[in-house]
């Protein structure tokens, strides 16, 4: 057996009225100047005034300039930000987008070059320079688990292409994990986040690759992701439903350091031709795709059945995922969502070219690609 390494160091404040503690763990570190780093649509949300009342004397800027996917311009208008004010630390405040523009804000700020330069394909990839600003992070959607991630993923603005952005340097200090945060979110947000965070769980543990303790925590995810997401969808600020699908958000993230599947090349593919947002993406390619890869891991795909109830067991999941999508309203076909049979060319590129389906657990070929956009459709 080959040697492998293990680590899953982010400190986490868990529950609600987490996001009261900030301002008092900020000033005990010795910040003043917080850069405050959200997206649009938050910005204009009592949510995000709600949060700052709790800053107290703290000198704050705020950054609302994401919107979409996270894109190379918005980090850097972020940077750019973030050294007019002379901030000293920063506070990612939103969803995965939000979250994933916030964790490198303070690396380009710090170094030299285009965001999209450090990323890990790069062609001349920069090296990341001693320590980065410190940096916090408070998610308000369960789904991506970006909060407790060790990467970002940023597209390119001229083609749209997804790079990822990978380091231990780029993780949160500490997480403040309120669930009360996603009280506010429509139901069609969680809906789509919440079986973000489930596929996350779900790839992560049919993965081939050795991580045990990711396998551990990523069937005790689906678990509880299959057991909160409906009734989360359905009762708003139900807290236990929202804490439950918080922490299976941040389980599927850590777990997903073992890697993901096809489902998420599918999904990178969609984002990026189709602009589709991610959580909708995964929701509406895993059932084609698990349905494909069932007899390559049939005890595998048994276990998550039981984990999820799924009464007719491991070849029933993908049946089941599809029926769950649908009682938590995310309905009809990539066509319903505006996906054309003549963009599965490009689709089927990119997806290959994703890193993402190496771990699948049945190898897939660009053909197997075309198919399953075909079957989605």
């Amino acid at each position: 057996m080959s040697l492998n390494s293990f680590s899953f160091p982010t400190a986490i404040r868990f529950g609600a009225g987490a996001r009261k503690e900030v301002a008092a763990h900020l000033v005990q570190h010795g910040f003043k100047r917080p850069l405050l780093v959200t997206d649009r649509a938050l910005a204009e949300l009592p949510v995000l005034d709600e949060f700052k009342s709790h800053l107290g004397a703290l000198d704050v800027a705020v950054f609302s300039g994401v919107q979409g996917n996270p894109t190379a311009s918005q980090v850097m208008q972020g940077a750019a930000m973030f050294k007019a004010h002379a901030a000293d630390c920063v506070i990612g405040f939103g969803g995965g987008a939000a979250l994933d523009v916030a964790k490198v804000v303070g690396l380009a700020a710090t170094h030299e070059g285009d965001i999209i330069e450090y990323a890990w394909d790069h062609p001349k990839a920069r090296a990341i320079e001693g320590d980065l600003p410190y940096f916090i992070a408070l998610p308000t959607t369960a789904g991506t688990g970006s909060e407790v991630g060790r990467s970002s993923v940023i597209s390119e603005d001229d083609t749209h292409l997804k790079r990822v952005i990978f380091s231990p340097k780029v993780l949160a200090r500490i997480v403040f994990a309120d669930p009360e945060l996603t009280f506010a979110l429509p139901p069609h947000v969680t809906a789509a986040t919440g079986m973000d965070a489930l596929t996350h769980n779900i790839e992560s543990y049919l993965s081939p690759a050795y991580h045990p303790l990711c396998d551990g925590i990523a069937l005790e995810g689906a678990r509880i992701a299959a057991r909160a997401l409906v009734r989360a969808v359905a009762e708003p600020t139900n807290l236990q439903a929202r804490s439950d699908m918080m922490m299976a958000s941040m389980m599927g993230a850590i777990a997903f350091q073992k890697d993901l599947g096809a489902v998420h090349s599918c999904a990178h593919a969609l984002g990026a031709v189709c602009n589709l947002h991610h959580g909708l993406a995964n929701a509406l390619m895993i059932d084609t795709v698990l349905a494909w890869n069932h007899e390559s891991e049939p005890e595998k795909f048994d276990e998550l059945a039981q984990a999820c109830k799924v009464p007719e067991g491991g070849r029933g999941l993908a049946a089941w995922l599809r029926a769950l999508r649908e009682r938590v309203g995310i309905r009809g076909t990539l066509a319903t969502h505006g996906v054309t049979p003549q963009q599965i060319d490009k689709l089927a590129d990119i997806a290959w070219a994703d890193i993402c389906h190496k771990t699948n657990p049945r190898e897939c070929t660009r053909a197997d690609f075309v198919r399953f956009f075909e079957g989605a459709m």
